[in-house]
């Protein structure tokens, strides 16, 4: 049964009331059946040109954000900028390896596959290169960064990476990087920014993990508050991944300039979890509702008392439940509307957001490649609500 209330307890801003009763009838959340690693045309055609949309639940969780009484007729907000670069898939990869090196470039294709009306609301930039090893070196151990750029690094760290070296990874990885500073740099100045790669969560200072090499959240986040004319002073790094962000955690542990927070699944890698300043194990098998309200319940309250001056979320899509390395059951509309309440939020009180696609692991590549492309939609979403209704639109 769906309960009818949820309370915070306090501390949470004036413009927040203590109690949220959701309607009844709630609209449930679309039911997609599961798909085979090779879904047919007409399987894939079914998934992908499901028209997403926030559900009541979700828009009940959003009853409390203040709402402008009128807005200018006929105007739009401004596209979503999404960064992307070419580098940050290449060819010469194995397919078949668990980690999709061509859903980065598959986003772009589902991206501009989607309706035009939708399509048009966003606006590609790719105009940068790779990050200098300076800016790198600011998170990660100069001689971890070179020993990778070098291809010097021992068998042993290569193993714990999971990724087979080469000259395009590093220059992937580099670029990736960059396009997550350039993703948060243009939040700053609008309000909201999505980036079309990122999310290398699992990388520690002096050691990759789990297919990651170089933090991109975390070099970013340090950038923000190293660049003293952009005038950050704290930054918030909300990890929705189903995987813990523990080198995000390890990198940033008593480090009160950056507070960060991982929902992920308890039974899940890392198997040594390190401490995030809010971490949220997860139960195996977790569903839309019950995700959601987890979220709903302490994203408002914790954004009120930290004040950042900007959010960096990693939208991992390894929560779907047809993921290969998720133990979670989000569907596709669970988490649009996973996405379109954190944005919504952000929005609500005043905070730019900056967004990476994160872990998504499926044999079906296209099918992947939609599911990241979900944060995207959620972000047009989120910017037409953030226009339309609140009081402090997106900067």
């Amino acid at each position: 049964m769906m309960p009818t209330a949820q309370t915070w307890s306090s501390g949470v801003p004036s413009t927040l009331p203590l109690r949220i009763v959701f309607p009844r009838g709630c609209r449930r959340h679309i039911s997609l059946p599961r798909t085979r690693a090779v879904a047919t045309p007409e399987e894939l055609r079914a998934r992908t040109s499901v028209k997403l949309a926030p559900s009541h639940l979700v828009e009940a969780l959003l009853r409390w954000t203040p709402r402008r009484t009128a807005t200018e007729k006929g105007a739009l907000p401004a596209p979503v900028p999404v960064v992307f670069h070419k580098d940050y898939g290449y060819p010469e990869w194995d397919p078949t390896h668990r980690f999709v090196m061509s859903k980065f470039h598959g986003v772009m294709t589902r991206l501009d596959l989607l309706p035009p009306a939708l399509r048009e609301r966003m606006r590609i930039v790719s105009d940068f290169g790779a990050m200098e090893h300076a800016v790198v070196e600011r998170v990660h151990a100069s001689s971890y960064v070179k020993g990778f750029c070098d291809g010097t690094l021992d068998a042993k760290a290569l193993r714990r990476i999971g990724l087979p070296w080469s000259p395009q990874l590093v220059r992937r990885t580099l670029v990736e990087c960059e396009g997550t500073r350039l993703t948060a740099s243009l939040a700053l100045l609008e309000g909201l920014a999505c980036n079309t790669g990122g999310g290398t969560h699992h990388a520690f200072p002096a050691h990759g993990s789990g297919f990651t090499i170089f933090n991109d959240l975390a070099i970013t986040a340090q950038w923000l508050l190293d660049e003293a004319g952009l005038n950050v002073k704290q930054v918030v790094i909300l990890d929705l991944d189903v995987h813990q962000g523990d080198g995000t955690a390890a990198i940033f542990q008593g480090q009160p300039s950056v507070h960060t927070v991982s929902y992920h699944c308890q039974s899940n890698f890392p198997f040594e979890k390190q401490t995030s300043d809010l971490d949220v194990g997860l139960a195996d098998g977790l569903g839309d509702k019950e995700y959601l309200l987890q979220v709903s319940e302490r994203l408002p309250k914790l954004l009120a008392q930290v004040k950042p001056d900007i959010l960096l979320y990693d939208a991992g899509v390894d929560v779907h439940q047809d993921d290969v390395l998720g133990k979670l059951n989000l569907s596709d509309q669970g988490m649009f509307d996973r996405d379109f309440y954190v944005l919504c939020v952000c929005a609500a009180l005043g905070v730019p957001v900056a967004t990476v696609v994160g872990g998504g692991y499926d044999k079906n590549h296209e099918l992947l490649a939609w599911r990241h492309s979900i944060v995207f939609q959620a972000a047009v979403a989120a910017k037409a609500w953030a226009h339309a209704r609140p009081t402090a639109p997106l900067r």
